[in-house]
């Protein structure tokens, strides 16, 4: 994944210690090393695992209601709810390829709590909001508490933290200019929902004059550390001032759609160099965190605007697109010598990808969460020939289901 269309046949992908060790011919990775386990996949392609780059993990549990998810919120929403619903998030996405996953939701240290334990690398998003919720009451106990989970991860191999603001209209001036402070002292990143809707970008106009682009400009927040996810009403002057501040965009195609939204202007920013990831955003109204759907979307976004790699090109927003917004790109992305061993393994050898001529545009254009056969985090194994080794799905699905009970019957 370093440059476009390149694929590397009858190699072999050296790891130790949780990380590449080398990348290079089978023939000579024979006669260099001598491995205590050997993982043969010869009719398969090897690939960094995709990112996710903006989640609500924990919501995967309303998939199915036919209530009010603000109301099943207020009366469901809880650590129990948040650590349920993160389990059947992550047994989705590992079964789809995704080795990492970046979350905004309630109980966040449910939520790292939940990936650590499942060895599943994440980035949790800190929730900040004005208005009382189950997790907070107000702004300063939602910063009061987002410091603490970052302190109780600092340091953890698979779980970062982000600060992540409830809405760009929700948060006032002051609020806003506090978790800038934060972020530039701690190093953090920052990532929310910007340029979703017509009404967000119309309400922010009559509150503060202004797009909200430009609101988070005059309040010094467009900078590298911010991953502004969807942007699908994104107007070229808009376009310009991502650029000039080096912002990253997550775009949430399917999720745009869902919710009767637009597709964003894929070729004008990838045109201007802006940073590129993929994410599955809220994922309403299944609540889906599975990205080949996206991934599709996107490839054929890019074949129409005359992209000459429109497959490379989505797979890389989806990988080490997602490494670099959220500032993960010396560690993951791409599968090199030094960075973190997460990896995907895909099954080309079905019907819905033989014969393989042309290996990443059938994985992009013909691939699915079907096709994918072994995922490792890390080094460690957490999907082998499509059977997940360490997370108990019976049971997960059957906690699930329980919710899913209670919440259709009231209580």
């Amino acid at each position: 994944m370093t440059t476009p269309d390149t694929v590397l046949e009858n190699h072999a992908l050296v790891v130790r210690d949780g990380r590449i060790l080398d990348l290079l011919p089978q023939a000579a990775a024979a006669g260099r090393y001598a491995p205590t386990v050997t993982v043969q996949r010869p009719a398969h392609l090897l690939m960094p695992g995709m990112i996710n780059a903006a989640t609500h993990a924990a919501k995967t549990l309303f998939r199915g209601t036919p209530k009010d998810a603000a109301a099943l919120e207020r009366r469901f929403v809880g650590p129990e709810f948040a650590r349920d619903g993160v389990l059947t998030a992550i047994a989705q996405m590992l079964r789809a390829g995704i080795t990492c996953f970046a979350d905004r939701y309630y109980f966040p240290d449910q939520t790292a709590r939940a990936a650590g334990e499942q060895g599943m690398r994440v980035v949790v998003g800190m929730p900040v909001a004005e208005t009382a919720s189950p997790w907070a009451g107000c702004s300063a106990d939602y910063l009061t508490r987002a410091l603490a989970v970052r302190d109780e991860y600092k340091g953890h191999p698979l779980i970062s933290t982000a600060f992540a603001p409830h809405a760009v209209n929700g948060l006032s001036d002051a609020t806003f200019a506090r978790i800038a402070t934060l972020a530039d002292e701690l190093d953090a990143g920052i990532f929310l929902d910007v340029h979703e809707s017509s009404d967000e970008i119309a309400a922010s106009v009559v509150l503060h004059g202004m797009r909200p682009l430009q609101r988070l400009w005059k309040l010094g927040l467009l900078t590298p550390a911010l991953n502004a996810v969807h942007m699908s009403q994104a107007t070229p002057q808009d376009i310009d001032l991502a650029q000039r501040t080096g912002i990253s965009i997550s775009l949430c195609p399917q999720s745009d759609l869902k919710q009767g939204g637009s597709l964003p202007p894929l070729a004008a920013m990838a045109g201007a160099a802006i940073r590129l990831s993929v994410a599955s955003g809220d994922g309403a109204p299944n609540h889906n965190q599975d990205m080949w759907q996206d991934l599709k979307l996107l490839a054929a976004m890019a074949c129409a605007g005359g992209a000459p790699h429109a497959a490379a090109q989505a797979l890389a927003m989806a990988t080490r697109g997602g490494a670099a917004a959220l500032g993960l790109e010396a560690e993951l992305g791409t599968l090199e010598s030094g960075k973190w061993a997460d990896i995907c393994c895909a099954d080309l050898g079905g019907p819905s990808t033989h014969p393989v001529s042309d290996p990443v545009t059938q994985l992009v254009f013909g691939g699915g969460r079907d096709i994918v056969s072994d995922v490792w985090v890390a080094g460690r194994q957490l999907l082998s020939e499509g059977t997940l080794t360490r997370l108990d799905w019976p049971g997960v699905a059957a906690r699930a289901e329980a919710w899913a009970v209670r919440m259709n019957n009231g209580g």
